[in-house]
């Protein structure tokens, strides 16, 4: 049985607090649901623990599918949201994989959290899975390794990207340009042709997804890569 570590938002509000933000429901349905499919061992956790907002534009009904539908509706789910587990009580833990799920409000407490950074860090050290989706692969940019090197130089990876950004109309809330940040880490960001369309990179045992419509692709890729390492 698998055990993965799927890490979300305790923020609530852009910066300017003029507009709301918090997790991208469908960054985590997907995965979440891929895991408890195979009945792999799942926990939810963030850096402060407990309540993670769901950013609303996530579910307006052109973004809300099927599968985050039914997860919106769960009872258990929900509150399972709303009590996650705080990132320092599941240091001593082993996981096949951590997952950084997304949504704006990722960008302020993902980045420069130490606890999250250790975690990274020593899961990609012992050769195991470490994935990020959308602005959630903002969490991996201050990641150094024992060698003092950045985890994502010189790594091909992919995330929301600036010009996505423009189509989110999100330029002027958010604190920094995500491509820009990684490219400036010495990482190889690769995009999809099409903006706003599933793109997912697999670079060894790091994998990274483009934006939302990567969800579902990335649920995909990483138990199938997940599901190898059983083998």
């Amino acid at each position: 049985m698998k055990k993965l570590l799927l890490v979300v938002t305790n923020v609530d509000k852009y910066a300017s607090g003029n507009l709301k933000t918090g997790l991208w429901l469908s960054e985590l349905t997907h995965i979440f649901h891929a895991a408890k499919e195979r009945s792999w061992e799942v926990t939810i956790g963030s850096p402060k623990g407990g309540n993670t907002p769901i950013d609303p534009e996530s579910l307006k009904p052109f973004m809300l599918d099927e599968v985050s539908r039914e997860y919106l509706e769960n009872n258990a789910f929900m509150e399972e949201l709303k009590n996650t587990s705080r990132l320092q009580d599941v240091t001593e833990r082993t996981f096949d994989c951590i997952y950084l799920a997304g949504g704006h409000a990722t960008m302020y407490d993902f980045p420069d959290d130490a606890t999250l950074q250790s975690l990274i860090k020593s899961q990609y050290e012992n050769n195991k899975m470490v994935a990020a989706i959308c602005h959630g692969v903002g969490g991996l940019l201050n990641v150094k390794l024992s060698d003092g090197k950045y985890l994502i130089e010189g790594k091909s990876i992919t995330g929301f990207d600036w010009f996505e950004e423009t189509l989110a109309m999100r330029k002027k809330e958010v604190p920094f340009n995500l491509e820009a940040a990684l490219k400036e880490r010495g990482a190889h960001f690769k995009k999809a042709f099409i903006p706003m369309t599933s793109h997912v990179v697999v670079a060894g045992h790091l994998i990274t997804g483009q934006n939302p419509f990567s969800s579902k692709e990335m649920a995909q890729v990483v138990t199938r890569e997940l599901e190898k390492t059983s083998k």
